[in-house]
């Protein structure tokens, strides 16, 4: 049995993975599918979502407290040795049969409000596990861009270290015409030769970076990774982008009334006040009524030597009862007590954790507002600086093919302006993440 479930199990996961793979096409990933892929399958997510299903749950238990609770049963047996015959009241040796019947029911009237509170509770912390599901959807959606971009990124540097080993491939093959041709020392093919070394390393570290930004974002959808893995690079313009004309406090204010944590946190202070009365309910009397109803038959006949059939019996010998409960704490062993010291210390928690929340999205709004500003900055001297090095590069490539330079002054000159190009592309990306991420804190749409 264990074999054939195991083989089930195997086979509904294999059809499973050829019908996703059917449907997704993972080597040519959009952000909007990487995201959507990613919140189907993060485990932290379905944990938010798990814990949203157990706060529903708990209200409906809550809830049930107000519903009279009603059981019946059954039991049957036999006894043996001098006992009581319940037909003719007299002690008898003999063995005798009895089946008994009962039902019951308590409904509790007063509880120190402990089942209202109870349910008010219940409702506020189901709408906390909603916001909790939703900042774990932005956590997620946020990384997912991040690592995203990180490809774009990675993508753009291989091209650079791609284009300068084409560059300095074109300036060996030349070199090596004019050495073979006498016109050139064989040192400055071997210098060439070693430039050309060094920009196959750079295009190895790069392919193997890209790589490595691949797999992370294979790993934040929670998907195997594979070498047919790739996204559809976007036409990214940092011009495009622009920080909002806000300063760091409007941002801030503008985030304390969106973000679901910050409504999380505010509920939990709000749950745990009522976790508060509750505790305090425990003092207070509970009050309640409750009903039950008995019958049995016995297997022995009557003075008349008679023995009733087991209808007649269970409708002759029905009895039932009504009770009223009052119930008086008056010594609990300090269990009330110690329980409002608990939900009062809980309360202290919940305030701390929503200071903390505060502070956090102040603090991740300040570094995210100072780096953007920062990156904004340096992708404009970035610009000015590639285009200068750009003409220098162009003038030291026409003065060493006349001859007019060595190789290593063309080498320095080729070096800065490859250098300044990948250091633009490091600006930029990083403006625009920065930008999409001061956007996240305003409410505006996660998209590139």
């Amino acid at each position: 049995m264990k074999k054939y479930y195991l083989t089930a199990v195997a086979f509904l996961l294999l059809t499973f993975s050829n019908v996703y793979a059917q449907d997704v096409d993972f080597s040519r990933l959009d952000l909007e599918t990487c995201i959507e892929i990613a919140l189907e399958n993060n485990l932290t997510l379905q944990r938010s979502q798990a814990n949203l299903g157990i706060s529903e749950a708990n209200l409906i238990g809550n809830r049930g407290q107000r519903i009279p609770t009603w059981s019946t049963g059954a039991s049957t047996g036999y006894r043996w040795g001098r006992s009581i015959n319940p037909v003719t009241n007299l002690f008898e040796n003999n063995r005798i049969g009895n089946i008994n019947l009962f039902t019951n029911s308590n409904l509790t009237l007063f509880a120190g409000q402990q089942i209202t509170n109870s349910i008010q509770q219940n409702k506020i912390d189901i709408e906390a596990a909603q916001f909790n599901v939703l900042a774990t959807e932005n956590t997620i959606t946020l990384n997912v861009i991040n690592f995203f971009i990180n490809v774009v990124f990675n993508s753009e540097q291989l091209k650079i270290a791609q284009n300068q080993l084409a560059s300095t491939q074109e300036q060996l093959a030349n070199t090596t015409k004019l050495v073979d041709a006498g016109s050139l020392p064989l040192a400055n093919k071997l210098d060439i030769q070693a430039q050309n070394a060094t920009n196959e390393l750079e295009v190895i570290n790069a392919t193997n970076n890209l790589r490595i930004a691949k797999l992370n974002l294979s790993q934040s959808m929670q998907i195997p990774f594979n070498d047919n893995f790739n996204i559809v690079i976007p036409e990214l313009e940092a011009d495009d982008y622009s920080m909002a004309d806000k300063e760091v406090n409007e941002v801030f204010e503008s985030a304390l009334a969106l973000m679901p944590e910050i409504k999380s946190a505010e509920l939990g202070v709000e749950s745990a006040e009522i976790g508060v009365r509750i505790a305090q309910g425990g003092y207070f009397p509970t009050i309640g009524v409750g009903g039950s109803g008995f019958s049995n038959y016995v297997d022995q006949a009557s003075f008349s030597g008679i023995r009733d059939d087991f209808s007649t019996q269970i409708g002759n010998n029905f009895s039932y009862s009504g009770n009223f409960q009052l119930n008086i704490p008056i010594l609990s062993n300090m269990r009330n007590r110690a329980n409002v010291q608990r939900a009062r210390l809980q309360k202290r928690l919940s305030e701390i954790q929503e200071v903390e929340t505060v502070n956090q999205l102040r603090q991740d709004i300040e570094s995210a507002y100072t780096s953007a500003f920062a990156a904004r900055q340096s992708y404009q001297a970035s610009l000015v600086r590639v285009a200068s090095l750009q003409e220098s590069f162009r003038i030291s490539q026409q003065r060493f093919d006349a001859g007019a330079i060595n190789f290593a002054d063309f080498q320095l000159a080729q070096n800065n302006f490859f250098n300044a190009q990948a250091d633009l592309v490091t600006a930029k990306y990083t403006y625009i993440f920065r930008v999409k991420v001061l956007d996240f804190y305003l409410g505006n749409p996660l998209k590139l």
